[in-house]
């Protein structure tokens, strides 16, 4: 994917890749794009953090991965149990579960 993604790839038949998206949702200074590229069957996420001036300051990008975002809160600057954290989810990926086959979970914490 790498190879494609930076155009070092040399075969002309993969040298392209669909970025589709089919949902965008923001949450305070966090956007999340999901779609996928049907021919390839692969699924991606990418998650923008964007300042005030709307500039897009970090992104992170995930393939074939079924992401799930979580809201991290901690009392202020009270010493807190790990036990005692709850965080709830804000938004689940919907698209990696189309393809398939098994894809690995991971959870960002914002």
């Amino acid at each position: 994917m790498m190879r494609l993604l930076t155009g070092t790839d040399n075969n002309e038949d993969t040298n392209y890749f669909n970025f589709v998206p089919h949902s965008v949702d923001a949450f305070g200074s966090t956007v999340i794009a999901e779609g996928c590229d049907q021919d390839r069957q692969i699924f991606w996420i990418h998650a923008w953090t964007v300042n005030s001036s709307g500039i897009i300051t970090q992104v992170r990008e995930y393939f074939n991965t079924s992401l799930t975002v979580t809201r991290f809160a901690s009392n202020g600057s009270k010493p807190v149990s790990i036990t005692s954290l709850h965080c709830p989810s804000v938004w689940e990926s919907s698209l990696s579960g189309r393809g398939g086959k098994s894809v690995p979970g991971l959870v960002l914490a914002i």
